[in-house]
C-alpha cells in the first residue's frame, strides 16, 4: 500500500518519470518516510510499555545491591538496547550511573549499546533489512556492549574518571527511591506511553527527513559503481576504511539507515555498510567532548580504540554471515 501510494503520488500526481533521477528519489523518500514512520510510532510504543515497568531506579538499584556473576553487563547492554537515545543523549543517563556507584565497566556496556540498538534502529532496520539481518544486528550490538563493558570493566579505569565524577561519588549515597506510577493501571498508562511515542517520532523526525533526503538524493543522482570502487566485497581494506571514515561523523540511527540501505542498493557489501553505520552512531566527536566531563582523554582513547576494533571485527563477521 506505501509503495503503491508513493508510485500515485510520484508518478501520477506529480507527473514524474520512473526513469529519471528525481522521480526515482522522489518515490524512495515518501516511501522510506512513510514506512519508518509508522515502525517507529508503533514499535516506540511497545518499547514505552517496557519502560513503564522496568524504570531506571529500578535497574540502578538492582545493579548496586545484587551478585549478577556477570549477568550485569546483559542486563546493563539490554537496558541500553531498549532506551531511545544516540550516542549523546546516552551520556546524560551514564553520567547517572557512574554517581549512582554502578561499576564502570556496567555502565559502559550500557554506553556502547545505547545508540547501536534502540526502537529507532529497529523499526528502520525492519522496514529496510528485514527481520533477519535486524536480529543479527541487534543481537551483535548488545553483544558488542556486553563484551566491551567487560574487558573494559577488567582494566581497572577508574583512575582515569574526571575529578569532578570522583568527587561525586564520595558526596552521593545511594537512594531506594519509590516508583509513583507502582500501582497505575495500564489502560490509564497507555495514553501517556502513546503520547511520548509521538513524541520520539518528533524528535527525531528532522533526523529521518535529512536522512531519507540525502539516501534519496544518493539513489537518484549517484554513478553506478561510485560507491563499489572503494567499498568492494573483494577490498579487504574496505571494512576498517569504512569505520576509520565514519568516526568523526556524527548522526543518529534515523539519520544514517537511509544512507545505509543506499550503501547495499549500490552494492557495498552488508556488513561494511553496517560497520560504517555503527561507527557513526556509535562514536562520534560530539560525544567525546561530552565524555570528557566524566572521563579523562586516556579513557576516552582506550574506550574509542576498542569499540572502533570491535566494530571492525563485527563488520568483516557481518560480510561472512550475511
Amino acid at each position: 500500500m506505501i509503495q503503491n501510494f508513493a508510485d500515485w503520488l510520484v508518478y501520477g500526481i506529480f507527473g514524474l518519470s520512473a526513469e529519471t533521477p528525481i522521480g526515482i528519489a522522489l518515490n524512495f523518500f515518501f516511501y522510506d518516510t512513510i514506512k519508518i514512520l509508522i515502525l517507529l510510532f508503533f514499535i516506540s510504543v511497545i518499547m514505552g510499555i517496557i519502560n513503564a515497568y522496568f524504570p531506571i531506579e529500578r535497574l540502578r538499584n538492582y545493579l548496586t545491591s545484587h551478585k549478577l556473576y556477570g549477568l550485569q553487563y546483559f542486563f546493563a547492554a539490554l537496558f541500553g538496547a531498549i532506551t531511545p537515545f544516540c550516542s549523546c543523549s546516552s551520556i546524560p543517563l551514564f553520567i547517572g550511573f557512574v554517581k549512582g556507584g554502578i561499576p564502570l565497566g556496567v555502565t559502559l556496556a550500557y554506553l556502547i549499546t545505547s545508540p547501536l540498538v534502540n526502537e529507532v534502529a529497529v523499526a528502520m532496520f525492519i522496514g529496510t533489512f528485514g527481520i533477519r539481518i535486524t536480529i543479527i544486528y541487534v543481537i551483535s550490538g548488545i553483544l558488542l556492549g556486553m563484551t566491551g563493558g567487560f574487558i573494559l570493566g577488567k582494566m581497572k579505569l577508574e583512575p582515569y574518571l574526571s575529578d569532578w565524577v570522583k568527587q561525586i561519588q564520595k558526596e552521593s549515597s545511594t537512594e531506594s527511591g519509590i516508583w509513583e506510577k507502582e500501582n497505575t493501571s495500564f489502560l490509564k498508562r497507555l495514553p501517556v506511553i502513546m503520547k511520548e511515542a509521538w513524541g520520539i517520532v518528533k524528535g527525531v523526525l528532522l533526523y529521518i527527513l535529512i536522512g531519507i533526503g540525502i539516501g534519496a538524493f544518493m539513489h537518484g543522482y549517484v554513478p553506478e559503481g561510485f560507491f563499489e570502487q572503494y567499498m568492494s566485497k573483494d577490498n579487504w581494506l574496505a571494512v576498517p576504511f569504512a569505520v576509520i571514515l565514519a568516526v568523526p561523523m556524527y548522526a543518529n540511527a534515523a539519520g544514517i539507515v537511509p544512507v545505509i540501505e543506499v550503501f547495499v542498493a549500490k552494492g557495498i557489501p552488508v556488513g561494511t555498510a553496517l560497520a560504517f553505520m555503527m561507527a557513526v552512531v556509535g562514536l562520534s566527536l560530539p560525544e567525546a567532548t561530552l565524555l570528557k566531563k566524566v572521563m579523562k582523554w586516556r579513557l576516552i582513547g582506550i574506550f574509542f580504540g576498542l569499540i572502533t576494533v570491535f566494530i571492525i571485527f563485527s563488520g568483516y563477521l557481518f560480510n561472512i554471515l550475511l
